[in-house]
């Protein structure tokens, strides 16, 4: 019987490493009795950075897995022993230094390790509310999250025409400006000097534009005053504008409510993800390398809280000049590379558009302008409906990490 289990665990860690491609930073994987996996990783002290990706990465394939019940990542590193001479003490042995496995520090000193591993009470702050204790929100059918892990990427821009191509559809949809620090939905829209209303009930009655209901942190502050808020106010001021606004009706719904969330993975983003009933998301990112890290950090968030995501779409992909060359001023095929990578669909290549920048400063979205900038959009906004009414028939696309 022991023999047995035994052999169990033993396939149930080659199917760990299996998954994870047998890298050669891998040391060893083990499977306990309780379906904890342990992942010893061999990481470089002088890139804290990759080290910390290999684990994320590691860590969510790993727990992917039927059969592994939590995972436990220990992460070993050596440093070059310091020059030895005649007169001088021999350099300790390594030995056990949290996570690490490194050389002990000089008696007398204290070293802290770049990159180890927080503590469960830590971690767990990005874990997924239970079912419970997410509540749908009324009056929406649906909720779509746009979000990029790194700003300058054209994340507001991608979120209003996906938004006003939808409308432009037929369907009814809302845009909710969460970027709390960069607020700048009401200048793509034309709506600056815009005022929410008051219902009887005292709730926001949302901006009408473009043939969609709006809200942003723009129409309730003074546009020249910075925005110094700390996490707990930022994620009341999010949950609020969700929360307390008229959308819709039980009987008459929005089809789709449009998040443009600030860029990074803080707590706007985790109050999102663990407070509203998120549908799924999309990430959006240029085509170097920059950025195309800062994607999986933000795929590693949404696997971690549970939020499927339902594709990448590339921004600033190539600039044509009037002889109708493509000039690929950002790199070229980043996204695929990146999408291909994490087992998503690549939902969009948007180029680089004068039209597009006008639009947006016009306050006008561009996706309402006939020519190839709507064309872009109306694709893409075609896309995601199409995913999102596959979320109900299939799984949402599962997160893959690669080197």
């Amino acid at each position: 019987m022991f023999g047995s289990r035994q052999k169990a665990r033993e396939k149930l860690a080659a199917t760990v490493r299996s998954a994870l491609g047998m890298p050669d930073w891998l040391e060893s994987v083990t499977v306990g009795e309780d379906g904890r996996a342990i992942l010893v990783i061999r990481a470089d002290m002088a890139d804290a950075a990759t080290a910390e990706a290999r684990r994320i990465e590691a860590e969510n394939a790993a727990s992917r897995i039927s059969g592994i019940e939590k995972v436990t990542t220990v992460l070993t590193a050596e440093t070059a022993p310091a020059p030895r001479h005649s007169h001088t003490k021999k350099t300790p042995e390594p030995a056990s230094s949290g996570l690490y496995l490194t050389p002990a520090p000089p008696a007398g000193t204290r070293r802290v390790t770049k990159g180890a591993r927080l503590s469960d009470e830590a971690m767990n702050q990005g874990a997924p509310p239970p079912a419970t204790a997410m509540r749908p929100v009324p009056g929406i059918a649906r909720i779509l999250v746009v979000a990029s892990a790194k700003g300058g990427v054209g994340k507001s821009t991608v979120a209003v025409n996906l938004a006003a191509a939808m409308a432009k559809a037929g369907m009814k949809v809302g845009l909710l400006d969460a970027d709390i620090y960069g607020p700048s939905i009401p200048t793509m829209l034309g709506t600056v000097n815009a005022e929410p209303g008051t219902s009887p009930g005292k709730k926001l009655i949302p901006v009408e534009a473009h043939g969609m209901k709006t809200l942003s942190i723009g129409y309730l502050s003074d546009p020249d005053a910075p925005m110094i808020w700390r996490g707990p106010i930022v994620m009341s001021a999010i949950t609020q504008l969700l929360n307390d606004a008229e959308w819709g009706t039980a009987e008459d719904p929005l089809d789709i409510l449009i998040i443009d969330t600030p860029p990074g993975t803080g707590d706007a983003q985790l109050a999102i993800a663990q407070k509203v009933p998120v549908t799924a998301a999309i990430i959006v990112t240029t085509p170097q390398e920059v950025a195309l890290a800062d994607v999986r950090r933000g795929a590693a968030m949404f696997a971690k809280t549970h939020v499927p995501v339902i594709g990448i779409a590339e921004t600033m992909s190539w600039f044509e000049d009037p002889a109708g060359n493509r000039h690929y001023l950002m790199g070229e095929g980043g996204g695929a590379k990146m999408a291909k990578a994490l087992g998503l669909p690549l939902l969009a290549e948007i180029p680089m558009l004068q039209a597009i920048r006008e639009a947006g400063d016009a306050g006008t979205p561009a996706a309402l302008v006939k020519g190839p900038a709507a064309d872009v959009f109306l694709k893409l906004a075609r896309r995601v409906a199409i995913a999102l009414d596959e979320l109900v028939t299939k799984p949402a696309p599962e997160i893959v990490f690669e080197d």
